[in-house]
């Protein structure tokens, strides 16, 4: 357990922390869109004076891409030593419209705080600042090293943070990665994420006419893209969506019945889907239950398709070419390179005559399964109770942090998915948002870990 005068100091500086996160929150740290450059690297800086301003000593590396920003304390070799990855970059905010306030104007309502990266990452990541700040100011002893790598590339899919992790493991070198990027179960109940899913980004291209084409006059006489990449796109899953891409399924790691257990204990149910979702009810492959392919089934899904005229009122026209952005989630024992691959072979040998085709493998992450049985992740648990007030769970996560893989490779260190978000946060969408509450029991957790750890 933390020191008295550490969660005191938590309790204390209660509002003067979450104005400095309104601060950092202000920041338009779109790291996708080059007209936002400027903002990321201020949102860096504010990374870097913050870790500065704590005593820690801090470097910022520019390897090609946007900063990352290192930090860490004074390494005792007696103590065991935290690293803490997050993220400084956030996503677009489009649709704007959707917004009820503006995204990066932090607005309170009814002990919610919204803003664009309130959840995703920037207040998840801030909680750690303020833990160490807390036994800083205190003048209490950190009970172990910690080191911070913070970068703000992950909502762009930058390599800086994996080149710089390849290159430097003897400077990240550490007993155990903490990562806040994930979620608590619901709003009572926190958890330990102990698996990702991984990530095959694809993009089909379809090319027909050379311009688009007057639909009276050339109807029925060429192919159409968008009706092609509609074929294309129909083909992949039958109507439970289960994928058809032959060898999908072949690796998939099955759940264990402690596992399936868990789940159902959890008594997540159709009404909490809809109330989440706003979809009218659940759907998916037969003969596993909803958390079961949210967590622990690979899917395939569109996120995107573009054609044609998508203006007010009517054009008739024929496309001359259409896109569809394809995304595969995968469970432990998938190879996101052979799927790729697969998939590939799979929508060139579906393609209609009439039209050119080109498959392009955009991004891809490993699936991650980390032990549920380590010491540090009984001190996650133990952060967690004393943190929240209430016994945590174990979950999974259907979303991915790429780095992870390459921090158990490269580091040869246990990952610990220590999460104080809620799924319901609407991260990547308008109106994101991040309870204060847990906001500030995060932080009450994160100072309690770095106690529980040293154990």
């Amino acid at each position: 357990m933390a020191s008295e005068k550490v969660l005191e100091y938590l309790q204390e500086n209660r509002q003067l922390h979450l104005d400095q996160l309104c601060d950092f929150l202000r920041i338009a740290s779109i790291s996708s869109q080059t007209e936002h450059a400027a903002d990321v690297q201020a949102a860096g800086r504010f990374v870097a004076d913050e870790l500065r301003d704590l005593g820690l000593a801090v470097e910022t590396f520019d390897l090609g891409g946007h900063p990352l920003v290192y930090a860490q304390s004074e390494i005792r070799p007696d103590r065991k030593t935290l690293l803490f990855y997050g993220h400084y970059d956030v996503q677009p905010v489009d649709p704007l419209e959707l917004w009820n306030h503006p995204p990066f104007e932090p607005v309170i309502e009814n002990g919610v705080l919204y803003a664009r990266g309130s959840s995703d990452d920037k207040g998840q990541l801030y909680a750690h600042f303020k833990a160490v700040e807390a036994y800083v100011r205190t003048g209490q002893d950190l009970p172990v090293n910690v080191k911070f790598i913070i970068e703000g590339e992950e909502e762009c899919g930058g390599h800086s943070i994996y080149r710089f992790t390849e290159e430097n493991p003897d400077k990240l070198a550490c007993d155990t990665v903490v990562i806040s990027d994930t979620t608590l179960y619901n709003e009572t109940t926190p958890g330990i994420c102990y698996s990702l899913k991984g990530l095959c980004f694809m993009e089909i291209r379809v090319n027909g006419p050379a311009m688009d084409l007057h639909s009276g006059s050339y109807g029925g006489t060429v192919r159409n893209p968008g009706n092609a990449v509609a074929a294309i796109v129909a083909s992949l899953t039958d109507g439970d969506g289960r994928c058809l891409v032959p060898g999908f399924y072949d690796s998939v790691l099955e759940l264990d019945q402690e596992e399936r257990d868990g789940f159902a204990a959890l008594g997540y149910t159709d009404e909490i889907l809809r109330g989440e979702t706003g979809a009218p009810g659940p759907w998916g492959e037969k003969g596993f239950t909803t958390l079961e392919r949210m967590w622990a089934r690979p899917t395939c899904d569109v996120n995107g398709l573009v054609s044609g005229y998508g203006g007010e009122g009517a054009k008739t026209i024929i496309p001359a070419k259409a896109t569809a952005k394809v995304s595969m989630r995968l469970v432990p024992n998938q190879d996101p390179d052979a799927i790729a691959a697969a998939f590939r072979e799979f929508v060139l040998a579906h393609a209609p005559a009439g039209v050119n085709v080109e498959v392009e493998n955009l991004h891809n992450a490993a699936p991650v399964l980390v032990p549920r049985d380590s010491d540090m992740v009984k001190a996650g648990m133990a952060a967690l109770e004393q943190g929240f007030g209430a016994k945590p769970v174990f979950i999974r996560e259907g979303g991915s942090i790429p780095i992870v893989g390459t921090f158990q490779d490269c580091l040869k260190a246990p990952v610990l998915l220590l999460g104080y978000g809620l799924a319901t946060d609407n991260i990547h969408s308008p109106n994101e948002k991040f309870h204060l509450e847990n906001f500030r029991r995060g932080a009450r957790t994160s100072a309690i870990l770095l106690s529980e750890a040293s154990r």
